[in-house]
């Protein structure tokens, strides 16, 4: 007689197991521990028990379900159990070759490699806008209008610069994969244009020398700490880029020498800087506070960790300055490369590839870190030397123009 619902519950455990049975070989065990739904079948000539699951949780009517498909299979020559199995491997591989674990192997694999914080800007990309839609998916399940999806998402929020960043990545993702042959082909790839490019976007920058001036006389006053002090101080000197600076390690810079040596992540190329004389005094000084550590200039928090991405931009704010509209910590890149070519005369390809800019040569070469390298040192030292011109305040006609 099969089962009832008021049957199965008002069941109540004995010292001795019982079966009730529904039918087909599908039957309820009742014991002490609990009440369990089970299948016997036999398949090549022998007897087996299948666990259907654990009631209330798996209520008759879906125990009955599981039954009436498993007892399908025996007849197509397949065992119900390790038909099971096979699809619980499935799942688990599926969930291991998920595009979030591919993801995260990638970016686990990269951290040595490249900055914290770029690394945190990409887990917080994927995290926001990748992984909610695509993360639970085996990556090789995800073709291009999938992640073109994505992408729209992202732009249509009015972020089209991270929309490219974010297919960038996620191509990433699959070449890594292709790597590991958890997938063959690269989806992102196809996409590239389907996205229409950003619109330009300057950082805001000083380029008038008079205001030069002021702005270097207010960060001569600076009143904060004295290692962010000096990064405000280097930073129009030296003109690097802002993540550069703030990670810049003291193994890298030799001040005997006068220069500082450094892999650009950006670009994954090796660049060098002239110091000037006025660059090393300064670091020098803080040589004796932070020489001891990794980091030239390491956070307030932990000294194992570089400066915040922020702090530049947060001490041009304190001194009255707007980010957005004045000048950023990227902005001394546009000062010295406008007042270099207008008011020193410097030649634009030595300026170019001081500030590392790939730039083509007769031989095809993009960038060179010791090209030009006597013209940058005599450059790096000219441009400093006006610089403090400008803070003083005195004439601010430049002081080595030079022909071309």
């Amino acid at each position: 007689m099969p089962l009832t619902d008021t049957a199965i519950r008002q069941a109540k455990p004995t010292d001795k197991a019982r079966k009730m049975t529904d039918g087909g070989g599908l039957y309820l065990l009742v014991n002490q521990q609990g009440k369990y739904w089970r299948w016997d079948y036999r398949f090549a000539g022998k007897r087996k028990t299948m666990a259907i699951g654990v009631y209330p949780d798996v209520s008759l009517a879906m125990a009955r379900e599981r039954h009436a498909n498993a007892r399908t299979l025996p007849a197509a020559g397949t065992d119900p159990m390790q038909s099971r199995r096979e699809d619980r491997r499935a799942l688990l591989q599926a969930a291991a070759n998920s595009f979030e674990a591919v993801a995260r192997a990638w970016m686990a694999e990269r951290a040595a490699l490249v900055d914290e914080d770029q690394n945190k800007k990409t887990l917080a990309r994927m995290e926001n806008d990748t992984f909610p839609w695509l993360g639970s998916r085996p990556i090789t399940a995800i073709d291009a209008p999938d992640i073109l999806t994505v992408l729209k998402r992202v732009d249509e929020r009015g972020a089209r610069y991270t929309a490219h960043r974010l297919r960038s990545e996620i191509s990433r993702v699959f070449r890594y994969g292709i790597k590991q042959g958890l997938c063959k082909t690269d989806p992102a790839r196809d996409l590239i244009g389907a996205i229409p490019p950003p619109v330009e976007t300057h950082f805001a920058a000083i380029t008038e020398p008079a205001h030069v001036g002021e702005l270097l006389r207010a960060m001569s006053a600076f009143s904060g700490t004295f290692t962010v002090r000096c990064a405000l101080l280097l930073a129009p000197m030296i003109f690097v880029r802002p993540g550069e600076l703030r990670t810049a390690e003291w193994a890298h810079i030799d001040l005997d020498r006068c220069e500082w040596r450094f892999r650009i992540t950006k670009t994954d190329t090796h660049h060098l800087v002239p110091l000037a004389g006025q660059a090393v005094a300064i670091l020098r000084e803080l040589h004796a506070l932070t020489g001891c550590g990794r980091y030239v200039f390491p956070g307030a928090r932990s000294h194992e960790r570089p400066m915040s991405g922020a702090a530049i931009n947060a001490a041009l704010r304190r001194m009255g300055y707007d980010t957005r509209t004045e000048i950023t910590g990227h902005g001394f890149r546009a000062m010295a490369r406008t007042i270099l070519h207008e008011e020193l005369g410097h030649k634009p390809e030595v300026i170019e590839h001081q500030l590392a800019h790939k730039v083509p040569d007769a031989l095809g070469t993009a960038y060179n870190r010791t090209k030009f390298i006597k013209d940058r040192r005599a450059m790096m030292q000219a441009w400093a030397d006006y610089l403090d011109v400008l803070r003083i305040g005195g004439n601010v006609l430049p002081l080595a123009r030079k022909n071309g």
